[in-house]
């Protein structure tokens, strides 16, 4: 400690103002930190190797890794040892989780993942270089967000395998009312006038209002690149996880559009007794309501929004053949045509909710929170042009929905964490008196002598003599 205080007073009296102190104090520390992580994981390999070799493994040579953490690169000695069946085993590794050919630790990964969720690779690989240790390019970044967003993806498809080869669904919460909403986005993809949809939903058990705002209570997302059908087994499969929808009224919103139609909310909230509601959404009603009659008000406007409000569908028709019988334009009357179809075909699904169901909650709302939360996906991938592969879409919509979730360093950090059984075997192997444990020498106790004495005790020779006894 003294040696620390002393190099902070000698970076105090070298520098001349607290900036410059206090960044050279930074690089101090973060080099002391590393420094010393890399001594105690040595001295951890040291003891786990003295084990093994109590239990008969054989010593083949010492070799040096270095993993990059936050505050630095982080050298350590291991050791290649062969076990009872001759295989070669690095126990260090394994007993840190340590994953062959890794450079860089979880934590580096998942914190450069959750960057590059909200700004673009060469910005992220700016900002860590200037404010940590970490210094790589930003075609690294881009392989870490691929290997992040990929263990999210593995395990939301592992989730799905599990509820088709299980013979009973889970036990989960159970609510009264389930709202659920979804929605597709498209991307640039790399290919020439090529998008790429992005599924995304989400569901929901209510609203909580905190003065005039008000946020989707316990909310959890899905999103993919994947095919729909795909995308529709994921939240079936995240669902059933969480809930116990026997007697819950599922209550859905959505655009109508491929994909997301009645029959898919149905068959993914299966298991509720009761008919899955599924209203049509309200801003795509006023979106294709406007691009058929014109953003400005109108006698028209007022006459159709009024027999969509009242469910009068002889009136709408009429409303609409009026307007029609007004245009010359065949772009406007094809509008105007396509609008007619995309209503009457959803006809039987705009209804307000609440006008369906008999014992509302309190906090009863109308839905409609899907095109707001879609921002998630277009202010990160759809802006200053960007363009993206199948696999870094994927990777990207992944590593959003777990940080939504709650379930990113979670799944990730999953492969790298031991096992209950690991940690009490660690604890067996290594114990912190071997690591700290310092070589002494036996103590051989206090030599004996005598001095001779060949002259009188009286003299001055034999007074000094009689003082070293």
């Amino acid at each position: 400690m003294e040696k620390i205080i002393s190099r902070i007073y000698e970076l105090i009296k070298e520098t001349d103002n607290l900036i410059e102190f206090e960044e050279r104090l930074h690089l101090y520390m973060d080099d002391l930190a590393a420094e010393l992580l890399g001594e105690v994981f040595t001295r951890i390999g040291q003891a786990i190797k003295e084990n093994k070799q109590s239990d008969h493994w054989k010593v083949e040579r010492d070799d040096q890794k270095t993993i990059l953490f936050s505050f630095g690169p982080v050298t350590f000695k291991r050791t290649l040892m062969y076990d009872e069946n001759s295989e070669a085993r690095y126990p260090l590794d394994e007993w840190l989780g340590i994953k062959k050919y890794q450079r860089r630790s979880p934590f580096v990964n998942v914190k450069v993942a959750e960057m590059a969720s909200e700004s673009d690779y060469r910005e992220v690989a700016r900002v860590l270089s200037e404010w940590t240790a970490v210094n790589i390019s930003h075609t690294t970044v881009g392989s870490i967000v691929k290997e992040v967003g990929n263990a999210q993806a593995e395990a939301d498809k592992e989730m799905v395998r599990e509820l088709e080869e299980s013979a009973s669904l889970p036990e989960g919460k159970k609510i009264d009312f389930l709202y659920a909403e979804a929605d597709g986005i498209n991307v640039r993809g790399t290919t020439k006038k090529k998008q790429l949809e992005v599924c995304h939903g989400m569901t929901y058990e209510g609203w909580d209002k905190n003065g005039e705002r008000v946020s989707l209570r316990n909310q959890k997302v899905f999103m993919t690149t994947q095919p729909s059908e795909l995308f529709w087994k994921e939240v079936q499969a995240r669902t059933a996880h969480e809930y116990s929808l026997e007697q819950t009224q599922v209550v859905t919103n959505s655009d109508g559009g491929p994909g997301y139609s009645a029959e898919k909310f149905q068959e993914a909230f299966s298991q509720s007794q009761y008919p899955v509601l599924n209203q049509l959404d309200d801003y795509h009603v006023k979106q294709s309501m406007n691009r058929a009659l014109g953003w400005r008000q109108s006698e028209y406007k007022q006459g159709v929004m009024l027999a969509l409000e009242e469910r009068n569908k002889d009136a709408f028709i009429l409303w609409l053949d009026t307007y029609e019988s007004t245009l010359e334009d065949e772009k406007k009357i094809k509008r105007v045509s396509e609008f007619r179809k995309y209503i009457l075909n959803q006809w039987d699904r705009i209804f307000d909710w609440r006008d369906k169901v008999e014992n509302l909650p309190k906090d009863a709302r109308g839905l409609g929170a899907m095109e707001s939360n879609q921002r998630r996906i277009s202010f990160r991938m759809k802006k200053r042009g960007m363009h993206w592969s199948a696999a870094g879409a994927e990777a990207m919509v992944k590593i959003k929905q777990g940080m939504l979730n709650g379930t990113l360093r979670e799944i990730y950090l999953a492969s790298q964490q031991r096992s209950q059984r690991k940690q009490r075997e660690v604890k067996r192997t290594v114990r912190m008196t071997a690591i700290l444990h310092q070589p002494q020498q036996e103590s051989i106790g206090v030599k004996k002598g005598s001095i001779s004495l060949y002259t009188a005790h009286t003299s001055a020779i034999g007074k000094l003599f009689k003082t070293f006894r």
